[in-house]
Parts: structure tokens; sequence; C-alpha cells
């Protein structure tokens, strides 16, 4: 993980582009890029997408990632540890006693 974040911020400031990525930005490029990537399903079904958009979605799921580690640098979290976290958490949630194959809402379980 470390490497990847090192060649992401290399890439960054090779460019200069630091100064631009607030919190703000960093999270509203975050939701645009997940937006460009839910495009490639509009309008097909989950094969049909996957079939045409392959490439491009791999991109776009690319640049969401890449945001997401550029916002947890920006603000000091570290993104293993807080998804570990976040996974404890909604094991909590999701006990698989009741959360096994089904689709509701922990607040429906």
């Amino acid at each position: 993980m470390n490497e990847l974040l090192k060649e992401i911020i290399h890439f960054r400031d090779e460019r200069n582009w630091g100064q631009f990525h607030t919190p703000k930005d960093l999270a509203i490029s975050l939701s645009l890029e997940a937006s460009e990537l839910l495009e490639n399903f509009q309008w097909k079904n989950n094969e049909e997408a996957v079939k045409d958009n392959l490439e491009n979605i791999k991109d776009e799921l690319a640049d969401v990632v890449i945001y997401a580690i550029l916002m947890s640098d920006k603000l000091g979290l570290d993104l293993k540890e807080i998804i570990l976290d976040k996974v404890q958490k909604n094991a909590r949630k999701y006990p698989v006693e009741k959360a096994y194959g089904s689709k509701k809402k922990y607040t429906e379980l």
C-alpha cells in the first residue's frame, strides 16, 4: 500500500497538483469519478455493461480508488486501518446469523 501511495503522490507532485487537493475538492472528485463509473452501467444489464465497458470500468474504478487514497493521505488517515475498522463495524451491524443471504439493511434484520 505504501508503494502505491508513493507512486500516486509522485504523479501528483510532478504536476504541482497538490495545491488543488483539499479534502473538499478530493471528495467532490471522488464523487464525480464514482458517477462516471456508474455511467458505464446505465441502460444496460450487468453482463452487457461489463462486456461492453470493462476497460472504461477499470479506468473509472482506478480513479475512484486514487482519489480515496489521496483524500486519506491529505487527512492523515491510514487507509488500511480505517477500512479494517469499517469492516468490524459492519460485522456488528450485520451478524452472520441475521444477515446471511439477505439484502436487507441492518435496521430491517
